[in-house]
């Protein structure tokens, strides 16, 4: 079992993770953990009870207690998750991580009181308590603690709900992730993983695609009823913990853990829905015709245009080109995202049992980040390691804040990796040597931006749907199927043929598993970074410093007053129309082509 990633390949690089543990069986784990779990005890019997009547000295002083003591409980988590994610059918990786998943969730059940005491403290103690500098560093650390308060549940039965997550989400979460990374595909009698399978749906060759799509539709059917059981568990789980806490809506958990507002996610999410004509149907009828046909199948939506370059782009020049983008809008950017090259931060080997997606995982501040990608040297695995980093980069220059305030929420989290996308996706522009490879690139760029944006409130919309009819009963796999393929329908257009395993393709989004609701974020992501691009190509001042200092405020400040400096309001109806308005823009250039 390897601890640290060995080489898989000479180019492509797997991580390095000995800056966390040298391996599973490192003593200093077991060490972090009993030192953790002593700790726990002590700081519980110190303060349980006790909160409300501190001096604001004294509550700064135990917030950093409970931050120093949570530090040490992520630190191994963070490894235990990254040896999964590289390794998900090692059995003996499964354990480890379940193991330290259930010491964890132990060890934590003891400092639980914690935070639920936070929201007990009278508003005009707290008031008392935040005048002193040690409390008041963590102001929005608490802020972001109480605003749950209206929904918290007596302290037993959140202890219960924390330690009865082990054997619940987290068991069905696992076990969905086990299975995915399990499945093996069907082609031509080669067993392909689905990151190799989902590779080749976007092959020129439409041949190739097809079988593609065929056999990873057949291998989802043939394990749909585990996936519908799994999603259905989760969403009645869902269900039953919100109607305790008397959460209004599917989504408000989500918001509430995002620092924003309803309204602006509803705002979000009509704004883009308005658009799903003006944006998906009028490129994928652009690109239909570019294609030479009517309708396309479904197989075609991420195919390369006729005309596009497919040689593969070697890993030494993906990182050149992203280097370069970044280092030409502003070289401290360059500098930090080169360390993960140079440190083996970075696992894009593409390798059986290995997580089909990507992330930057941000461990904790007195380490650093890690992430992990599939490279296949396509031009999208570029602008996703251009993502990744941006992420990485972010991730970084926040973590000075600390365990607690280095954490971005969700709908922020996305800003550098989305403009690091950006970047590249300029730069490369720029070096374009004729019309026709400017076009391929815009293309491909309009395809990556529909994907996040409008693939994604698709999903959202699908969630809404999913967890609204599941309080009426559970859902068959048939029905889920259904919705699937009218959210599908109606989000990407007329312009596609869906066959019918084509219904089963929302059971391998992992997002509706580990995380309900995470996908508005992309959304919210993209379009905040193309209104920021469009200020900055006009001339903002100083909007390099401020794009710097809204990447180190970390989770410190909220999204109104991260966006302030440049002009920017994201509870403006006007705002997402801007950001929209770019890829809108990006359409129109396109249709001037035909």
């Amino acid at each position: 079992m390897a601890g640290s990633g060995q080489k898989i390949t000479v180019e492509i690089p797997s991580w390095d993770l000995k800056d966390l543990y040298t391996g599973p069986d490192d003593p200093k784990i077991k060490q972090d953990m009993d030192f953790a779990a002593k700790k726990a005890k002590s700081f519980a019997k110190k303060h349980q009870g006790k909160l409300g009547n501190l001096d604001g000295a004294g509550l700064g002083q135990a917030i950093k207690e409970y931050e120093d003591l949570s530090e040490v409980i992520s630190r191994v988590m963070s490894y235990a998750q990254l040896l999964f994610a590289a390794d998900a059918e090692n059995s003996e990786v499964a354990a480890f991580y379940q193991n330290m998943n259930e010491r964890a969730t132990e060890i934590s059940s003891e400092t639980i009181f914690f935070e639920l005491e936070i929201n007990r403290i009278e508003e005009k103690m707290l008031v008392s308590q935040m005048k002193d500098s040690s409390a008041k560093k963590y102001a929005p650390w608490i802020d972001a603690i109480r605003i749950y308060k209206p929904y918290q549940l007596e302290d037993n039965l959140e202890k219960l709900l924390h330690e009865k997550s082990v054997t619940g989400r987290s068991s069905w979460s696992r076990l969905f992730d086990e299975t995915m990374a399990g499945l093996r595909f069907d082609v031509d009698g080669k067993k392909l993983s689905s990151s190799e399978i989902m590779s080749r749906m976007s092959d020129p060759d439409g041949g190739v695609r097809k079988k593609a799509a065929k056999s990873f539709g057949k291998g989802l059917d043939e394990n749909i009823k585990l996936f519908s059981l799994i999603t259905n568990t989760l969403a009645k789980d869902k269900e039953i913990e919100d109607g305790w806490r008397k959460l209004p809506r599917p989504v408000s958990n989500r918001n509430l853990s995002n620092q924003v507002e309803d309204e602006v996610v509803d705002a979000l999410a009509t704004a883009v829905k308005d658009n799903y004509e003006n944006l998906a149907h009028r490129y994928y009828k652009l690109k239909a015709k570019w294609m030479g046909a009517e309708v396309m199948d479904y197989w075609d939506r991420n195919a390369p245009l006729p005309e596009a370059d497919e040689a593969k782009i070697s890993w030494a020049e993906a990182k050149d080109k992203v280097l370069t983008s970044y280092n030409a809008f502003e070289p401290q950017l360059a500098e930090l995202a080169e360390h993960f090259f140079d440190k083996s931060w970075i696992d894009a080997d593409p390798r059986e049992g290995k997580d089909s997606g990507a992330f930057s995982h941000p461990t904790v501040p007195s380490a650093h980040p890690y992430i992990l990608m599939n490279y296949h040297g396509k031009t999208r695995d570029v602008m996703t390691l251009a993502h990744e980093l941006g992420h990485g980069v972010h991730q970084i220059l926040a973590a000075p804040h600390g365990h607690f305030l280095s954490d971005t929420p969700l709908t922020l989290a996305e800003t550098a990796s989305v403009f690091g996308e950006m970047l590249t996706f300029r730069g490369m522009l720029d070096a374009a040597e004729d019309e026709k490879q400017r076009r391929i690139l815009l293309a491909s760029k309009v395809e990556d931006m529909l994907n996040t944006v409008v693939r994604q409130i698709a999903f959202y919309h699908f969630e809404e749907r999913v967890h609204d009819e599941r309080r009426g009963g559970e859902l068959g796999a048939e029905r889920l199927g259904e919705i699937w393929l009218d959210i599908q329908t109606e989000s990407l257009g007329l312009a596609f043929r869906f066959d019918e395993e084509y219904r089963h393709f929302w059971a391998y989004i992992p997002h509706f598993i580990h995380s309900p609701f995470y996908v508005y974020a992309y959304a919210f992501g993209d379009c905040l970074v193309n209104s920021l691009y469009d200020v900055f190509q006009q001339g903002h001042p100083g909007f390099r410093d401020k794009y710097l200092d809204m990447l180190k405020a970390g989770g410190t400040l909220r999204h109104k007053e991260l966006l302030a400096p440049f002009g920017l309001d994201a509870s403006d109806p006007a705002f997402w129309q801007r950001g929209l308005g770019v890829v809108s823009g990006f359409v129109d250039e396109l249709e001037q082509c035909f």
